[in-house]
């Protein structure tokens, strides 16, 4: 098996690639600097440069590039890098495929659960209404990038909707994750926003599933959703500290300004394609979740 990967150097695409090395599959890295192994390729998706003979063969494409949403504060400059790093790229490699004799018979493109905004208590599936925030935008501009690809009836599109991911390297969580083995974490807000969670093992296992099942629109990359408060208590107790120290909202959007209002949004996601498509998650309910990530 070929499989292409864009943002193969970002966390899920990192494990992504460790786990199809092991099945023996060959992966091909694009990346946007020179080349400097024999299984990275080269792209340029800011000027438009993707040789489709770097495509050519493809078993799958896995487009999971785009600038970190959390990694700095949203200003109104971070906003455009945030929407430009995952829409050009995306259309740049949907336009390449849609334009090839023999195209890949697979892209499952990266997307987020932030897709339905903040809704609460309301039990959201892949049929739910997207949202109205910014991140929901990002979204929803990000899956229209894909539509020449979509629309050519030789190629299966999965959108991935993944959720917030459980890893011991931090992921969406890194800022939280310290202050809990100091037994400073506690509720972010009122701690009765729902998260919708999934470890990294089970990410990566999906996305390798859905390369094989015959699966195409969005599909919600989760295993459950629980309110917040329940995720950093199950982390807590894996390391024997309290999380008692309730963290107000207001002080989130001192410290992160507006992506707080992600962090404070609740969404009550179902993984319904997922389940339906036979797969199994290893990690179902947080406190196992949070053992396999933290023990």
């Amino acid at each position: 098996m070929r499989v292409v990967i864009a943002g193969a150097s970002g966390l899920i695409g990192t494990a992504l690639t460790q786990l199809l090395r092991a099945e023996g599959a060959d992966v091909v890295r694009l990346v946007r600097r020179a080349p400097t192994h024999p299984e990275e390729q080269q792209w340029d998706p800011e000027r438009g440069q993707l040789d489709p003979t770097v495509l050519t063969g493809a078993d799958a494409v896995v487009n999971l590039a785009g600038a970190g949403v959390g990694d700095k504060r949203l200003t109104s400059a971070r906003k455009q890098v945030v929407l430009s790093s995952r829409t050009t790229g995306t259309a740049l490699l949907a336009r390449t495929i849609a334009g090839m004799d023999a195209p890949p018979p697979v892209l499952l493109q990266g997307s987020a659960s932030g897709a339905y905004g903040n809704r609460g208590e309301e039990v959201l599936t892949e049929d739910s209404a997207r949202g109205d925030t910014f991140l929901a935008g990002v979204v929803r501009a990000w899956e229209d990038a894909a539509q020449p690809a979509v629309d050519d009836p030789r190629v299966r599109v999965a959108f991935l909707r993944t959720g917030i991911v459980l890893t011991p390297g931090g992921g969406a969580l890194g800022p939280l994750l310290p202050l809990i083995r100091l037994g400073l974490g506690g509720p972010l807000g009122s701690g009765r926003n729902y998260w919708a969670w999934i470890t990294l093992e089970d990410e990566v296992r999906a996305i390798r599933h859905l390369i094989d099942v015959p699966v195409s629109g969005p599909v919600n990359l989760v295993a459950d959703a629980v309110p917040s408060v329940q995720v950093v208590r199950a982390l807590a107790r894996v390391v024997h500290r309290p999380a008692v120290l309730p963290v107000p909202g207001f002080a989130l959007r001192l410290v992160l300004g507006e992506f707080a209002d992600e962090i404070l949004a609740s969404q009550r996601i179902v993984p319904a394609v997922l389940d339906a498509s036979g797969f199994v998650h290893r990690h179902r309910q947080i406190d196992d979740a949070a053992q396999a990530v933290l023990a």
